[in-house]
C-alpha cells in the first residue's frame, strides 16, 4: 500500500485549518486517513504548526511520501532532519546521541528564529498601533486648532461690525444735534425781511388815495 502525509481540510469557509496525516494514496483528501500525525494552522502570523515529530519520521522511515505542502511542513519542524540522521545512525556515520545533539541544536535555532520573527512582528503592529495613534492626536489637534482659529475670526467680525455700527449712529447723531440751529440761522433774516416790508407794501394805496381827494 502506498501511503501519503498530506493535508486534511477542516475549519469553516475562508479560514481553513488542516490536519497533517498519513493516508492510502488512493483515498480522498478528506477521506479516512490511517494517523493523524498533527496540525496546521495558517490563520495566525507566523502560522501554528503541531507535529507529532516522532510519528511523522516512523512513517517517513516506512517509506511514505509527503506532499509539497506536507514537506514543507515536515522539514520545518525538524522532521525530514531527523530522519537523515536516523539514516545516518543506520549506516554506522554517526552515534544516535551525536545524531540527537544536531536535532536538538538545530531545533533551539529554530525556536530562536521563530521567537525573533515573532518579536518583530509585535513590534511591527506596535510601532503600527503607535504610528496611527501619533496620525490620530495630530488630526484632533488641527481639528481643535480649526475650531479656535474659526471661532476667533467669528469674535473678530463681530467686534468689527459692532464698532462699525457704533461708528454709525455716532456720525448719525452729531448731524441730528448739527442742523436744527444751522436752518435757524437761516430762516431768522428771511422771517425778519418780510416783516419788514410787509406795511410799507400795505400803505402805500392809503397815500395815493389821500393825494387824489386833494386834486379834486
Amino acid at each position: 500500500m502506498s501511503v501519503k502525509i498530506r493535508l486534511q481540510r477542516h475549519g469553516k469557509k475562508g479560514k481553513p485549518f488542516y490536519w497533517v496525516v498519513a493516508a492510502d494514496a488512493r483515498s480522498k483528501r478528506d477521506g479516512k486517513y490511517l494517523e493523524k500525525l498533527g496540525v496546521y494552522n495558517p490563520n495566525t502570523n507566523p502560522a501554528t504548526i503541531d507535529l507529532n515529530l516522532d510519528a511523522a519520521v516512523q512513517w517517513l522511515h516506512n517509506g511514505a511520501q509527503p506532499t509539497d505542502t506536507a514537506r514543507a511542513i515536515l522539514s520545518y519542524k525538524g522532521a525530514l532532519l531527523k530522519h537523515h540522521l536516523d539514516g545516518g545512525v543506520r549506516k554506522g556515520a554517526l552515534t544516535q546521541e551525536q545524531a540527537d545533539a544536531k536535532l536538538a541544536k538545530w531545533l533551539d535555532e529554530k525556536a530562536g528564529k521563530v521567537t525573533a520573527k515573532a518579536d518583530g512582528l509585535d513590534k511591527a503592529k506596535a510601532d503600527a498601533k503607535a504610528k496611527a495613534l501619533k496620525a490620530e492626536k495630530e488630526v484632533n489637534e488641527n481639528r481643535i486648532a480649526a475650531a479656535k482659529k474659526a471661532e476667533a475670526d467669528l469674535i473678530a467680525a463681530a467686534n468689527a461690525e459692532e464698532a462699525a455700527e457704533e461708528a454709525t449712529e455716532e456720525v448719525v447723531e452729531a448731524a441730528a444735534e448739527e442742523a436744527p440751529v444751522a436752518d435757524a440761522a437761516e430762516e431768522t433774516p428771511v422771517a425778519e425781511a418780510a416783516a419788514e416790508e410787509a406795511p410799507a407794501a400795505e400803505e402805500a394805496p392809503a397815500a395815493e388815495e389821500g393825494s387824489e381827494e386833494a386834486e379834486a
